[in-house]
């Protein structure tokens, strides 16, 4: 049976010159890089190559990159470490959308005693600068914005935002998992103080990830009693998995417009077949402004989580809704931030792809896909009561 992994955000194959490069610090490099003796040596300048690699990747400064577990540690580094350097300020703006690493420290943080405002969204999924504008106040700590969500796809004006936070003497924090290698991420450019990124996203290593903290901007860290990663991160590092994150972050500062050229195009395909072949469905987030490996839809009728198990029959890899949120069974915050009506919120699928997938992959996706959706709907009690 074909496999086709349509589900790219949640897990990606890692390159081949990423476990290459790997392989010497699984096997015969294994010391801590902190160590001062020769065990430590080769390790340690390993580690600060691919700490340059990531840098290079931003258009940043090595020592501004923080090495992290994941993009979700780099989340809660970034928003709890910011707001609790700023006692005086206890004010967080940030939006509807955002992945659940920014708003569960935002929701406990509220319990805490800071105040936090949700900027709104249009239907599409985006943020209006100008409402930044008007929400930012003496108190205003930080505001945090996703360069992409992972379930819509679509691209905010992170640039335009931070210039007004920049101007205001705001933080801007961004979560830029979605998007990192697929973007041209100049953090110079794009005004952020801090950016989250996940290795696995970027054909690296799981369990891998870094914060970028532009220089002078202080955190409280997560995780103490050590000196690793300027203080702000206590504990031996997994040197291995982070020599990969540089690899593949040197792959994608190298292959990035070769990427997005092939992924735009599979993109286009996937969303105009689906669009044509299945009445009463619709797409979500952005039509053109959004990542380019990024197709999310609404299928009226049937339900989401039914969808992704009959295509995963098929040997089709999809999620419904955001990764974290579907296993716990709860709708979409971020289709109900953008307006979906919660009865079609149910029948949301959405599809990342990847550097390794191919036109045929979109066309097996494509002549499986009606037939799935189709015995659905014959089950369907929506179906059967003409709800519209």
């Amino acid at each position: 049976m074909r496999r086709v992994n349509f589900d790219h955000l949640s897990a990606a194959a890692m390159l081949p010159e990423v476990r290459e490069a790997m392989l010497p610090f699984i096997q015969e490099e294994y010391g801590n890089p902190l160590s001062r003796h020769f065990l430590g040596e080769k390790p340690r300048q390993a580690l600060e190559e691919a700490r340059e690699k990531v840098a290079l990747l931003l258009h940043a400064s090595p020592a501004e990159i923080v090495f992290t577990s994941c993009g979700s540690e780099s989340n809660n580094l970034a928003v709890k470490g910011a707001l609790e350097a700023l006692p005086g300020k206890k004010h967080l703006i940030t939006t509807p959308i955002e992945h659940h690493s920014v708003l569960h420290p935002a929701k406990r943080l509220a319990r805490r005693g800071y105040e936090v405002s949700f900027l709104e969204v249009d239907r599409e999924g985006t943020v209006a600068p100008e409402q930044v504008a008007s929400r930012i106040r003496k108190d205003t700590s930080l505001v945090s914005v996703t360069s992409a969500s992972n379930e819509i796809g679509t691209l905010e004006p992170i640039a335009a935002i931070g210039r007004i936070c920049r101007e205001r003497g705001v933080l801007f924090h961004t979560d830029a998992v979605a998007a990192a290698g697929l973007l041209e991420l100049d953090v110079a450019e794009l005004n952020v103080d801090l950016l989250s990124l996940s290795g696995n996203v970027l054909y690296g290593p799981p369990g891998t990830g870094a914060l970028y903290v532009r220089k002078g901007v202080k955190l409280i860290p997560r995780i103490e009693g050590g000196i690793q990663e300027n203080g702000l991160r206590a504990g031996a590092p997994n040197t291995a998995a982070l020599v990969g994150l540089g690899a593949a972050a040197d792959a994608a500062a190298t292959g990035r417009e070769r990427r997005v050229s092939h992924l735009a195009e599979l993109r286009e395909k996937l969303i105009e077949g689906v669009l044509k072949r299945i009445p009463d469905v619709f797409l979500t987030g952005h039509r053109t402004r959004r990542l380019p490996n990024h197709a999310s839809f609404c299928v009226k009728y049937i339900e989401g989580e039914s969808i992704t198990l009959h295509l995963d029959f098929l040997g089709v890899a999809a999620t419904s809704g955001s990764t974290c949120s579907s296993a716990a069974l709860k709708g979409s915050h971020v289709l109900e931030a953008i307006g979906v009506d919660r009865v079609w919120a149910q029948g949301s699928i959405a599809f990342s792809l990847g550097i390794d997938n191919t036109a045929g992959d979109v066309d097996h996706f494509l002549r499986e896909f009606p037939g799935v959706v189709e015995r659905l709907r014959a089950m369907s009690p929506l179906k059967e009561n003409g709800r519209s």
